[in-house]
């Protein structure tokens, strides 16, 4: 059998909104009830809400959003929705994720396994549970047509320096920054409104940044880098990088995690680029819950005119006639590449 090469791409802790409530009821396979049992068992013993009750219940922002939930919500979706993805016809070869979903990346890749991901996730999710440390917001670099409008970037980079703010996540049309309360202030009132934006990303701290410094001091103390192994599928970083199965250094994966990509921007952009040039697949598929990633996974496409799409014309056209980026979040296309 001809499997497509399929490149897979998990979203960040943000992505549980009001529409994806209830996403587990819908997507989970039975495969999965003893690892989502543990979960809540855990979840049970700390006192936490549980991943089954979260889903379940009606949204609510300070409940659903928070680090702490919003994180082991996220985590479970994006694996549950990758267990059912059907490998008899799609041969993952390369796996990413932005932000957050560099940890589930990890444990999809077997670099770690699925419940010491789930922990990585929820201490790293939990640690700003009493004091989020600064904040983000997100602004549009693109024109309506989702082409890259490099005099913008460069009017806002020169903005976010002024403001001593820092790049958070460079997320295809889109940049995300952070910083503390002052930094933010100023750039809202300096940037260009834009629609919407500039958008402030609601129970989210500075991450990516070197505010975050002491966070990922914290992590070092509580997570043991026995956890970690050589990934089975190659996984591409923050910065592009490519970990394989033959060429990872355990302390340099575990120095990357805990510390550079806590510290320092993530370049969701360049992820992208690499794998789609590197690995060549014939779909990209993006994980639950939501489809926050659609957007700027096309941007990035269009940007390098990959396979012919020069605009957000061009991609909605390309997509009707093969749908090459599937969104697992929308059931049309997730009929594609689900086990039957």
């Amino acid at each position: 059998m001809n499997k497509k090469r399929s490149l897979v791409i998990a979203p960040g802790r943000g992505s549980y909104t009001r529409e994806a409530s209830n996403y587990l009821s819908k997507v989970r396979s039975k495969n999965l009830d003893s690892f989502l049992n543990r979960i809540d068992a855990k979840r049970e013993l700390n006192n936490e809400k549980t991943i089954s009750l979260l889903d379940k219940s009606p949204f609510k922002p300070k409940v659903h959003l928070v680090g702490e939930n919003a994180a082991a919500l996220t985590y479970f979706c994006s694996v549950a929705d990758y267990k059912n993805i059907d490998l008899d016809h799609y041969d993952i070869v390369g796996v990413l994720g932005n932000s957050m979903g560099w940890y589930t990346t990890l444990a999809l890749s077997g670099s770690i396994s699925l419940d010491d991901g789930y922990d990585l996730v929820n201490i790293l999710g939990s640690m700003m549970k009493d004091q989020i440390i600064g904040g983000q917001l997100i602004y549009p670099l693109i024109n309506d047509n989702w082409n890259f409008d490099n005099s913008i970037f460069q009017k806002v980079m020169k903005k976010i320096s002024d403001a001593r703010a820092h790049v958070s996540i460079y997320l295809g049309g889109y940049i995300v920054i952070g910083g503390d309360e002052i930094a933010l202030k100023s750039l809202i009132s300096s940037l260009d409104p834009i629609e919407d934006f500039p958008f402030r990303i609601p129970f989210h701290a500075a991450f990516h940044t070197p505010l975050l410094s002491e966070i990922s001091n914290e992590a070092q103390k509580k997570i043991d880098k026995n956890i970690f192994k050589k990934p089975d599928i190659p996984i591409i970083d923050g910065r592009g990088f490519i970990w394989s199965k033959y060429s990872t250094n355990i302390d340099e994966l575990y120095n990357y995690t805990l510390h550079q990509q806590v510290v320092e921007p993530f370049n969701f952009s360049k992820a992208v680029t690499v794998a789609i040039k590197e690995f060549a697949p014939e779909k990209i598929i993006l994980l639950g819950p939501g489809n926050s990633l659609g957007g700027p996974t096309a941007q990035v496409l269009i940007k390098e005119k990959w396979m012919e799409i020069e605009s957000k014309e061009s991609f909605l056209a390309h997509q009707k006639k093969n749908t090459y980026l599937i969104s697992m979040s929308i059931d049309k296309q997730r009929s594609i590449v689900s086990r039957k």
